[in-house]
């Protein structure tokens, strides 16, 4: 960030965004590379508005950071992503969503109709991963729908072929394409290794409960099947609670000759020891399994490249800005989880990063921008960024101020006491419009490094 030419575009995005400064009075300004149009892939950190409908756009939200231009009470609230900024300083218009839309609860107002914006180049959706298409938010067939916001979550794949399509099967070569893309397989990936691990440690749970009932019963070997019939039938309903399960089980247990399990003092241990067996039958499955989650975000990040080199590259593009994954093992995301957990983030982050690094090195087509590096020196070294605070949330998620607990609903009406202007986090893992500065600034620095500015 100290580079002289890059000073004179930092300069630039600084008053886009209505955060103060002059236009320098000397320099030639004039970009080396006049591009027609930006084009962008990726997710939630690229979307410009792809849920901006029904509820959502009610709760005057739609992008992922401190909605609503808030800048007559505080300059640096513009409520602008990167891909916007980025596209004030290359003098072009404002992005807009390609695609609009929710598959939601209709009660709800999550329910709109996907409609197709001709002439929008901003294909970046909340939750969208690389090639699969349920991300975050999408629907779930195993929960209510009325629980359910129904995000689109389209991938890179799709949003690429998407663009292909609408222009005939080539790029230009005159357009400026961004992508960034890959926390989404990280977050799904760790949802589905804690529900792995919780399943794993709820079984060793039952399992040591119903040996120990058991083990007091007039024939074990009988009574053990009893007990765990009871637990299992009490655990299937929807009602249950860890309390009830306990209930059935040691009832069971009563009724096959252990009497003395009525009692809190005899039943009590074994709940302990139980509960004791099945953390540990759930840490042991999430630490035997999280090596294979750094394999296959480098996976993923082989997947991006082959999209990349062989659907945008091969298909005419000639500038295309491609953001590694920031510090996501810094997140408040990841700080609230355990150490091993922030470790296992911090790895799959380093995975993806290489492989994409690697996979994109000889092509001078294409512009890999570490975001990683400057976002892990803003999380350890927040002040020469001009950042205030890098743990705390600017968003309010008391669900009477934010339905969605999201920063999806953010805006200047639900933020937290005092002045959060320049803090990192809207949420937990999506940055204020002020970090999206940072960000735009640091891409701006890296294409005028290129020669591309």
């Amino acid at each position: 960030m100290r580079h002289t030419k890059f000073a004179l575009a930092a300069m630039a995005l600084a008053v886009l965004a209505g955060c103060g400064g002059t236009s320098p009075s000397a320099g030639d300004q004039t970009l080396k590379t006049k591009f027609a149009s930006e084009v962008v892939f990726g997710d939630s950190l690229s979307d410009v508005g792809s849920y901006n409908v029904g509820t959502v756009a009610a709760l005057k939200g739609g992008t992922f950071t401190i909605n609503g231009d808030n800048t007559a009470t505080n300059p640096a609230l513009t409520g602008k992503n990167w891909t916007t900024l980025m596209a004030a300083q290359l003098g072009l218009p404002a992005p807009c969503a390609a695609q609009t839309g929710l598959q939601g609860d209709p009660a709800s107002g999550f329910s709109v109709p996907v409609t197709n914006h001709a002439g929008c180049l901003n294909y970046a959706q909340g939750g969208a991963r690389v090639t699969e298409a349920a991300g975050p938010g999408h629907l779930d067939p195993r929960a209510p729908i009325s629980k359910q916001l129904g995000a689109l979550t389209v991938p890179v794949a799709t949003q690429i072929a998407n663009h292909l399509a609408a222009v005939g099967g080539k790029f230009k070569g005159d357009e400026v394409v961004f992508v960034m893309a890959g926390a989404n397989d990280i977050f799904v990936q760790l949802q589905t290794l804690s529900a792995q691990a919780t399943a794993a440690g709820t079984s060793a749970f039952a399992s040591s409960l119903v040996s120990q009932l058991a083990a007091g019963a007039t024939n074990p070997a009988t009574a053990a099947q009893a007990i765990g019939a009871a637990l299992a039938t009490e655990s299937a309903n929807p009602a249950h609670t860890d309390a009830s399960v306990v209930s059935a089980a040691v009832t069971a247990a009563v009724m096959q000759g252990n009497t003395a399990a009525a009692s809190a003092s005899v039943y009590g241990p074994m709940v302990a020891q139980a509960q004791a067996d099945g953390a540990a039958a759930g840490a042991a499955y999430a630490s035997a399994n999280g090596s294979g989650l750094v394999a296959n975000m480098a996976t993923v990040a082989g997947q991006l490249v082959a999209l990349i080199e062989g659907q945008i590259v091969a298909n005419g593009a000639t500038h295309v800005v491609v953001n590694n994954l920031p510090d996501v093992a810094n997140t408040p995301f990841a700080k609230a989880q355990s150490a091993s957990t922030q470790a296992l983030v911090a790895a799959m982050v380093s995975a993806f990063n290489n492989t994409l690094a690697s996979g994109l090195a000889n092509d001078g087509k294409v512009l890999v921008v570490d975001v990683y590096s400057t976002n892990h020196d803003q999380a350890t070294n927040p002040a020469p960024y001009g950042l205030t605070n890098v743990t705390d949330l600017a968003c309010d998620m008391n669900p009477a101020k934010n339905p969605l607990n999201s920063s999806l609903a953010c805006n200047g009406s639900n933020l937290v006491a005092g002045d959060v202007s320049h803090y990192e986090f809207a949420d937990t893992v999506h940055p204020t419009p002020f970090a999206h500065l940072l960000l735009a600034r640091y891409v701006a620095e890296k294409m005028v490094l290129k020669g591309w500015l």
